[in-house]
């Protein structure tokens, strides 16, 4: 069964967080409605909300 993953619904919540350890910071990005469904990156890698925009 194919998925269309543009598609959305009032129950898809996408969330962002600084995950922080001893030795780093990812930021990470999670669709919390679904499991498995989350990526991250070393936080100093992430683009600024504005480059987004």
């Amino acid at each position: 069964m194919a998925t269309d993953t543009h598609a959305t619904t009032s129950r898809d919540t996408v969330v962002g967080s600084i995950d922080s350890t001893d030795s780093s910071d990812e930021y990470v990005i999670a669709d919390i409605s679904a499991d498995g469904a989350w990526l991250s990156m070393e936080a100093d890698d992430a683009p600024a909300l504005r480059a987004w925009r």
